[in-house]
């Protein structure tokens, strides 16, 4: 079956290697990698970015892996995971960045079917958040007040 928005058929993607053991070649204990999220977490980076961080500067290839615990779990624990979740603010992102395109560039056809398959994503994220109630039952998405929710 094809991909919903771009017609490929999506053949393979890269996994995780399969590890039940910590690596012997980690240096940090479970405690100094949360106070490195932590530290991360408070100079602005989103959990995707922290992930990366972690990875490629401090050389820790799997949190979950060494200190039990996933990047979002540390940071709901100690009271610094964001409102929304990160996939959602990205897409509103986007639209926010299409809706100015377009304002100044009224005719850009690809540009307004971009925006009208984002806005899709959007409603979708949506409503499934308010299924598994990461987002409040209320939540309403306004395409011209989204750029107050998103910093």
């Amino acid at each position: 079956m094809a991909r919903m928005y771009s017609r490929d058929k999506g053949r393979a993607g890269s996994k995780k290697p399969i590890r039940k053991s910590v690596p012997s070649w980690i240096r940090y204990e479970p405690n100094e990698i949360e106070m490195l999220i932590l530290k991360l977490a408070k100079e602005g980076h989103s959990q995707s970015k922290i992930g990366l961080i972690l990875k490629d500067m401090y050389g820790i290839p799997d949190v979950k892996l060494v200190t039990k615990s996933s990047i979002s779990n540390i940071l709901k624990k100690n009271k610094l995971l964001s409102e929304f979740p990160e996939d959602l603010t990205a897409l509103m992102r986007r639209s926010i960045v299409l809706m100015k395109h377009l304002e100044k560039n009224n005719g850009d056809k690809t540009a307004k079917r971009g925006l009208q398959l984002t806005e899709s994503k959007v409603k979708r994220l949506i409503k499934y958040y308010k299924r598994i109630k990461k987002l409040p039952a209320d939540f309403k998405y306004d395409p011209e007040k989204v750029g107050l929710l998103v910093k």
